[in-house]
Formats: structure tokens, C-alpha cells, sequence
């Protein structure tokens, strides 16, 4: 149970208050998460936590933001080929596919990384 700290609780937490449709409590306990979470020792769980944070921040209409933190998740992803942190890029892209034709620059760019996260982990 060492494991199972302040971070876990505001992930876990979190991620009820998500699928609750309550996004702005579940914005706050992914920021808590962030916080508070040992990243050196928990890196890929970090990585996974950021990318659910971009998502509710895409789905509360805060695009750049979310850009912004999904960008962060990929520079911690670096390295890490697990299938929750595939599958938080896969959701990325998806989140970001509304924005795509849009030619909002941060958008394509964070496309295109996480593209290539993805052609690099899925070999």
C-alpha cells in the first residue's frame, strides 16, 4: 500500500468525478495528482494522469490548455511503451480530431508528436 498515497486518491477521485460529468472537480483533482505525485518513481502513472488531465480539459472546451498539458505528457512519456500510456495518446488523438481541420497550430503539432509517439511504441 505504499503506493496508494494523496496522488492516487485525487487520480482515483478524480477519474469518478470524470465519468460523473462533474469535469471542473475532476480538473482539480488531476492538478492535485500532479502535484503531489513522486514522478521520478511513478512516471508512466504521472504520464497517464496528465493525459487524462488534457482530456477533460479538451471536453471542458479549454483546447490550448489541454494542448499544453497533453504536450507535458508526452515529454514524460518519453521512454515509457506501456498499454495505459498508448492508450491515453490514442485518446489524445481522438480528443484532438474535432480541432484538426481547424488550423489551430498547437493542435497540429501535438498531432504530430503524438503520431509518432504512437508509429515508435506500436512496433
Amino acid at each position: 500500500m505504499f503506493f496508494f498515497g494523496e496522488a492516487s486518491l485525487a487520480h482515483e477521485s478524480a477519474c469518478t468525478l470524470r465519468d460523473m460529468g462533474d469535469l471542473a472537480s475532476a480538473t482539480k483533482e488531476f492538478q492535485r495528482s500532479v502535484r503531489t505525485r513522486k514522478t521520478a518513481t511513478f512516471t508512466r502513472t504521472h504520464a497517464v494522469t496528465l493525459g487524462y488531465l488534457g482530456a477533460v480539459q479538451a471536453r471542458s472546451g479549454s483546447i490550448e490548455e489541454a494542448c499544453g498539458t497533453w504536450s507535458e505528457a508526452l515529454d514524460v512519456m518519453d521512454g515509457i511503451h506501456s498499454g495505459r500510456a498508448r492508450q491515453a495518446v490514442r485518446d489524445m488523438r481522438s480528443g484532438l480530431s474535432v480541432y484538426r481541420a481547424k488550423g489551430i497550430h498547437s493542435v497540429t503539432e501535438l498531432d504530430g508528436r503524438a503520431a509518432r509517439y504512437l508509429a515508435a511504441v506500436d512496433r
